[in-house]
């Protein structure tokens, strides 16, 4: 059984058991799987710096050159016992999935803070349906940062027991009155969008049909659970990456398809009497079927 401390060294409490990233039943027909049994644990500053930070990277896409990863990763493994990695090798290896949550206004004067939250911001201001997070990254609100990332074939699965350590983190957190009593909950994820080749249309010709579907084109989501967690939201959208470069990077991202994906950036913001809701929902979801 694995076991994921809180706060106390003392104190432990139960994670889920081991899940296997596969299933060993299926037949000889079906493509060779390996089985993985994913642990839960508590942040390791001496050993999860180049995982985060590598996570983090992977989070914040091209635009992750605007940041000060490595003083961001400092930050969240400042912080131990709230949040988690996820690892399949044992506790001294690198992590391939990780949660976790920052106040920004409590470290409102961190420069890598600064320079995310106005990022924040701006994006915020491109999108009339982010327009509430504008307003609530304005005032005095109490904005908990909702970081979250793992390796592309981790399975969804991970993410319900995560989410539930963290609200039981924060709950112990703020009985020993450290700064996790929240208002909102942000959330950032990344979505994609799929776009037809502009290898494959080079010599085609440009039809109407072709400029409208610029313009009709389906959100797909990195994280399934972001399509559960935006229900319960006070606002939320998907906005351009700074550094993009432009559709015909698309081509670069192809793989086992005939279309390209665009990354884009996303945020989620819940009200803090919401989130519990919105967690419930998500395990409800990515629940394995019994």
């Amino acid at each position: 059984m694995v076991k994921k401390r809180i706060r106390d060294p003392e104190v432990l409490e139960e994670a889920p058991p081991p899940k296997s990233g596969a299933d060993d039943s299926g037949s000889d027909d079906d493509v060779d799987m390996v089985n993985v049994e994913f642990e839960w644990f508590n942040f390791k500053p001496d050993i999860d710096f180049h995982g985060v930070k590598s996570l983090l990277r992977q989070l914040f896409d091209v635009d992750s050159q605007l940041f000060d990863l490595s003083g961001l990763t400092d930050l969240i493994l400042s912080q131990p016992t709230v949040g988690s990695t996820v690892k399949v090798d044992g506790e001294d290896t690198d992590a391939y999935a990780f949660l976790t949550i920052l106040n920004l206004h409590e470290h409102r004067e961190k420069k890598v803070i600064k320079d995310l939250t106005a990022y924040l911001v701006e994006k915020a201001k491109s999108s009339q349906a982010l327009a509430p997070l504008s307003n609530v990254l304005a005032s005095s609100s109490q904005v908990g940062l909702v970081l979250a990332e793992r390796l592309i074939n981790v399975p969804a699965e991970i993410a319900p027991p995560m989410y539930t350590m963290l609200i039981d983190e924060i709950e112990a957190a703020v009985e020993d009155k450290e700064p996790y009593e929240f208002t909102h909950y942000l959330i950032i994820s990344k979505t994609y969008q799929e776009l037809a080749s502009a290898l494959d249309e080079e010599d085609a010709p440009r039809t109407k049909k072709s400029k409208a579907s610029k313009t009709n084109r389906e959100t797909f989501y990195f994280h399934p659970e972001d399509e559960i967690l935006q229900r319960h939201a006070l606002a939320l959208g998907s906005f351009e990456y700074s550094k993009d470069e432009g559709e015909g990077m698309a081509d670069s991202k192809r793989a086992f398809s005939d279309m390209g994906i665009k990354p884009q950036g996303s945020m989620i913001l819940i009200e803090a009497s919401k989130f519990e809701g919105a967690v419930k929902a998500v395990g409800e979801y990515l629940s394995p079927p019994q």
